[in-house]
């Protein structure tokens, strides 16, 4: 280190003890480097440690369950003093830090620093004993499969036109290249398990480690949130062994074939091909390196499903007959009946009303409670052995929270038990925490710290693309706090399994919602979803996906440059053969940075710079160091990086990649680090990844 630079770092030090210390040098979150163990079981010495600027003289305690401790000083480096704590992890610890700087009392917690004595509880740290979520899920990169519209791999399994009614609307093939329909739920476009074998060796290619599956079971509908049975693979995703040629037998039903649905989906022979396949996708999938999760909807079932039997399609076929059809039926109590004239569609309840989403009755019926664990157990095992579920409005089920909290506590042992490296996550939206406890779930889909800040930020949009708010497009401050408040809700093993996605099946495509236009499917059409849309913001949401703590999960064909309005329009078929490659090869090169540099997958995170259409943050371990910054305004702009947070004060870092609105570019230039700070000119609709190791700096 020169002169010029010893100048630099006195003066840098002189500031973190002074007008910067308390904003900018303190520093602490539940990554190893300041929990240790991160996860620790029952009975563990953890050690909890807090970064402070050096040599500033503060006194600086933990409030740990409620109670004042003093901190000592561990050891200090060039820039900051790092002070400990030892507790023994015998029940939930919940804590923030407390420092006191001359005359002067902060509180410090997720939330940041603040002044006073008395914390923001909303935001402190929590480290649960025993919970730990699976390592293989942590950071993992999740590619998410809408099944009927990823790839058709086998034809003879494709739903023929008119071979049932599904709410009033005859169920249809619809060629690949057709443009999805305001009325979705009937329409199949032959996407099935044998489609995803055949594009493993794609899906590989990305990167990716993780698949995570919409709905596989028998179901009547394209969606298939609507069970029949959870015991097997609907045939139309699966194999069609025999048809059973009994079109003419069943006049009474719909239309006349509705019995080769009936053939097809209770007929053994497919229904265990099914099962079979799938046994052999996993197979598959496992030996090129790659998990698969898959959906599990066990709030309601369909009504087609035999328990209920609405339409009458099990009435020869051996089971015992429905609860619909027969009151005194052995599934009456798997269902909460109303008092009005029986049987109707209004007499029993619904998930949300929908008729065709019978709410199961979970208090009901112990049975009912008992088959559903066997099932979180069954495809968790052999000869199955899927990596773990996704749970379908998981905070719906049951009648009471009691209810609710018990089912799931059951529902981890017994997955667990059959497979303890099963990874459990939840759909979610708004405070998961009592649900992640450890003895729950594992994580959840990040909506709400995740999804929506970013969305705001980059778009200005609701992530339906229903509404526009020029008050958050590009809002640093209103996206920090959220960030913040509903990144405290993750306790590290949460955090860390945490499902980032830019789109889903729920929400409209990212790539639309750059358009910043608000509208639907039904009043805009489809032409419109692909107009006025902005690949930079685009390039930014994707780098920013791939540096933030948690799995980052693309959705299929957002990697392909798929636009969409909301559901249904965000389930068009995957591009084949008209692919945007150059955004494929941007996924593949962001995926290939963030597995070369483990810093973006488990390092610590501090905000570098934040303001009006800027954001920069930093992801560091002792041995890397990288930073994100996105320009997400329409002009250039100047940037001073304060990378002394992450420990650098000289050397260089390297261009990883950089996009602007066009492009996306590999640089690998070299910038100096100026006495703990770089300096950038970020161009409009732009970012940046920037990145040195221990030897490098």
């Amino acid at each position: 280190m020169g002169v010029a630079s010893e100048e630099k770092l006195s003066l840098l030090k002189a500031q973190l003890v002074n007008d910067y210390f308390i904003f900018d040098a303190v520093f602490s979150d539940e990554t190893e480097r300041f929990v240790s163990p991160p996860e620790p079981t029952v009975g563990d010495k953890v050690r909890i440690m807090l970064r402070t600027a050096v040599n500033s003289g503060a006194s600086v305690y933990i409030i740990l369950n409620g109670k004042k401790e003093t901190m000592v000083l561990s050891h200090s480096d060039n820039l900051f003093d790092y002070y400990e704590f030892y507790t023994v992890a015998d029940e939930k610890m919940v804590y923030s830090f407390l420092i006191q700087h001359c005359e002067q009392l902060f509180c410090y917690n997720k939330k940041g620093i603040t002044e006073g004595s008395v914390p923001d509880p909303e935001f402190n740290f929590t480290v649960i004993p025993d919970f730990k979520s699976p390592d293989w899920a942590k950071g993992a990169i999740f590619y998410q499969i809408w099944v009927d519209r990823f790839k058709n791999g086998d034809e003879s399994n494709d739903v023929v036109n008119n071979e049932y009614t599904y709410l009033g609307n005859a169920a249809k093939k619809v060629k690949w290249t057709t443009p999805v329909a305001n009325v979705d739920i009937a329409n199949f476009y032959g996407g099935d398990l044998q489609g995803v074998i055949d594009k493993l060796g794609y899906i590989k290619s990305l990167g990716v480690e993780v698949i995570y599956l919409s709905p596989i079971f028998v179901s009547p509908s394209t969606h298939k949130y609507d069970i029949q049975d959870y015991d097997y693979i609907d045939p139309h995703f699966g194999v069609i062994v025999k048809d059973g040629g009994q079109a003419l037998k069943f006049e009474k039903f719909h239309n006349r074939f509705a019995s080769m649905y009936i053939t097809r989906t209770t007929k053994k022979e497919n229904l265990e091909a099914g099962n079979a396949l799938f046994a052999k996708l996993i197979e598959l999938a496992h030996n090129v390196g790659i998990r698969v999760i898959i959906d599990g909807v066990f709030n309601h079932c369909g009504a087609f499903h035999k328990w209920l039997d609405r339409e009458n399609f099990y009435n020869t076929s051996g089971y015992p007959v429905g609860a619909y059809r027969d009151e005194n039926s052995v599934y009456h109590n798997y269902f909460r009946w109303y008092d009005n004239e029986w049987p109707n569609n209004e007499c029993y309840d619904c998930w949300w009303g929908h008729e065709n989403h019978p709410k199961l009755y979970y208090e009901g019926s112990k049975d009912l409670y008992n088959y559903i664990l066997d099932i979180g157990k069954k495809w968790v095992s052999p000869p199955y052995n899927a990596d773990g579920w996704r749970l379908d409005v998981a905070a719906d089920l049951g009648y009471t929270p009691e209810v609710n909290h018990k089912f799931w506590q059951d529902f981890r042992k017994a997955v667990k038990e059959a497979n303890p490296d099963a990874l459990i996550l939840a759909e979610h939206y708004g405070d998961p925490s009592s649900w992640l406890d450890g003895k729950q779930w594992d994580g959840v889909m990040n909506y709400d710290a995740f999804m929506e800040p970013i969305t705001w930020f980059l778009t200005g949009m609701e992530k339906h693309s229903e509404e526009f708010r020029g008050d958050l497009l590009m809002n640093a401050s209103a996206f920090e706090y959220s960030m913040r408040r509903f990144g405290a809700k993750l306790p590290y093993p949460s955090l860390m399994v945490a499902m980032n996605e830019l789109s889903n099946h729920d929400h409209s495509r990212f790539l639309t919602r750059t358009n910043m236009t608000a509208g639907r499917l039904a009043n805009l059409g489809s032409e419109r979803a692909s107009i006025g849309i902005n690949m930079g913001i685009m390039f930014e949401a994707v780098v920013f996906q791939m540096c933030w703590p948690g799995a980052p999960t693309i959705y299929y064909g957002d990697e392909a440059g798929l636009v969409g309005w909301t559901d249904p329009d965000n389930r068009r078929p995957y591009p084949w053969g008209k692919e945007n490659k150059r955004l494929i090869e941007f996924h593949k090169k962001l995926v290939k940075i963030r597995n070369d540099f483990p810093a973006l997958r488990t390092g610590s995170l501090e905000y570098l710079y934040l303001t009006n259409g800027i954001i920069s943050f930093a992801r560091w371990t002792d041995s890397f160091h990288a930073a994100c910054v996105l320009n997400n305004s329409s002009m250039p702009k100047e940037i001073k990086l304060q990378v002394w947070k992450m420990g650098l004060l000289s050397g260089k870092m390297k261009v990883l990649i950089q996009t602007d609105s066009e492009d996306f570019y590999e640089m690998h230039n070299e910038i100096p680090v100026e006495g703990g700070y770089v300096y950038l000119r970020m161009l409009p609709y732009s970012s940046m990844i920037l990145a040195c190791s221990v030897e490098e700096k």
